[in-house]
C-alpha cells in the first residue's frame, strides 16, 4: 500500500471518529470570507467547543459511508467546511448563523443532527433554538416565579392572622 493511500485512510478514520463523537455537524460554504473573518469565526467556535475543519469532500464522503450517514453527499460540492458540535445540538448552527449575518459570504449548506440530515433552511431554523442551559434556566424561572408569588401571598396571610390575634 502506498504512503498517500495510508494518509488518506487515516484522514477518513479521523473524520469518521469526529462525526461519531459530534452531536451535530454543520456544513458551510466559506468561499469568499476574509482571513480576518475566518480567524474570528474559528476563535468563536473554539470557545464554544465547536471544531471547525476543512477536508477534501471525497474523504468526507468516505467517512459518512463508514459512519452510516446518508444524505450529506448532496451538500459536499465545492469548498465546504465542517463544524463539529460536541456540547449540544444547536451551538454550532447558532454560532455559524450569527456569524453569517456579519460575513455575508458565509453560507450554511446543510447539516446532520441525531440521525437526520437537514438542508440550509432547517439548519437556520434550528440555529434559532437557544442552548440547553438557556432553555433550562427559562424553564426553572417559569416554575419559580409562581412559587415565589405563592410564598409571598402565604406569608402575607400569616402576618395578617398574627396581627389579628394580637389586636
Amino acid at each position: 500500500m502506498n504512503k498517500n493511500r495510508q494518509v488518506k485512510e487515516l484522514k477518513v478514520k479521523e473524520i469518521a471518529e469526529k462525526m461519531g463523537n459530534a452531536k451535530s455537524l454543520v456544513l458551510v460554504d466559506y468561499q469568499g470570507i476574509s482571513v480576518e473573518e475566518d480567524t474570528e469565526l474559528r476563535k468563536n467556535l473554539r470557545e464554544a467547543n465547536v471544531e471547525y475543519r476543512v477536508y477534501k469532500n471525497s474523504l468526507v464522503k468516505r467517512a459518512t459511508k463508514e459512519v452510516g450517514i446518508d444524505g450529506l453527499d448532496d451538500y459536499l460540492a465545492g469548498p465546504v467546511s465542517i463544524a463539529f458540535g460536541y456540547e449540544d445540538e444547536t451551538t454550532a448552527a447558532r454560532l455559524l448563523a450569527e456569524f453569517a449575518k456579519k460575513a455575508k459570504k458565509l453560507e450554511i449548506k446543510g447539516g446532520y443532527i441525531e440521525g437526520e440530515v437537514y438542508d440550509s433552511e432547517l439548519m437556520n431554523k434550528l440555529s434559532k433554538i437557544p442552548s440547553k442551559e438557556v432553555l433550562i434556566s427559562k424553564f426553572l424561572g417559569s416554575i419559580t416565579s409562581p412559587l415565589s408569588k405563592l410564598v409571598y401571598v402565604l406569608d402575607s396571610v400569616a402576618k395578617t392572622k398574627e396581627e389579628a390575634k394580637e389586636a
